[in-house]
């Protein structure tokens, strides 16, 4: 065999399957993918793991397209873990085009996020508050977690690095920062290809982020996932003018409860 492609989506544990095994008898191969969200391991896989468990067994390998990301307990974690040491293990085995992510999802928990550049995958998970100064052409799905807010600069910094996302799902439950300049207070994050909005775990402010009109052009969204609080507060019972552009187009809202709507309602989201 000379080409294997991995690809799992699902957050799994290395010590449950069978893969450094079957990847030490891929003598042959030449050309490996991996997309994989790991746990339950008490180090992050980096560059030394990869080398010393998979790539030495690999010596015809010439292309390695990878996303890995490590899920591990913080707990009892004496050795603060920085970028620039994981860039490092790559560096030390000859691996120049990769960039690294961490990110403290919770006060127990945080990720390590190690990928080849360019990003060729179409989904995206595990980044927070920080992204590299990268565009992701690809991506199409994109998740954001953190203990951090997320403040209105990181909502236009998303818009430039993901030109073609579609799919936004948004967990923080920490209120917007607005530390922004004049200019800054005047830039939109632009969203064209938008369809589907998931702040169902999300602070209020995230929704006045995107269905502000004055923040956010979503011309293409038609799929809401929301508290409905957040979105009755957010939209001034559906009677705000700033709101009723970016919610034109929604035809799916999923806000987990059966209500009696006002016609204001129907008004702000005519094609419910």
């Amino acid at each position: 065999m000379k080409y294997f492609s991995l690809k799992c989506d699902i957050q799994f544990s290395l010590h449950d399957t069978n893969f450094l095994p079957l990847f030490r008898r891929m003598s042959n191969l030449e050309k490996l993918t991996l997309y994989l969200r790991i746990e339950n391991r008490d180090r992050f896989v980096d560059g030394t793991f990869l080398q010393n468990e998979i790539l030495v067994y690999m010596p015809q390998l010439h292309s390695f397209t990878f996303y890995i990301c490590t899920f591990i307990n913080t707990i009892g974690l004496l050795h603060h873990l920085s970028c620039e040491d994981v860039q490092r293990t790559f560096t030390n085995i000859g691996q120049q085009h990769v960039a690294s992510i961490i990110n403290y999802i919770s006060s127990e928990e945080m990720t390590c996020s190690v990928f080849s550049i360019p990003f060729t995958f179409d989904c995206l998970k595990d980044i927070g508050h920080t992204i590299p100064n990268i565009i992701f052409n690809y991506v199409t799905y994109l998740m954001v977690q953190d203990m951090i807010s997320f403040n209105r600069e990181f909502f236009i910094q998303v818009a430039r690095a993901f030109p073609l996302l579609k799919t936004f799902r948004i967990l923080n439950m920490e209120s917007q920062s607005c530390q922004l300049t004049n200019s800054q207070l005047d830039e939109i994050a632009e969203y064209p290809h938008l369809t589907y909005l998931d702040i169902l775990y999300g602070n209020i402010d995230y929704l006045e982020q995107f269905l502000n009109e004055t923040k956010t052009y979503a011309p293409c969204l038609t799929k809401l996932k929301v508290v409905y609080n957040n979105l009755r507060i957010v939209t001034n019972n559906f009677t705000r003018d700033e709101t009723r552009r970016n919610c034109a187009k929604i035809k799916q809202l999923r806000i987990f409860v059966s209500l009696a709507h006002t016609k204001e309602f129907y008004l702000h989201f005519p094609l419910l």
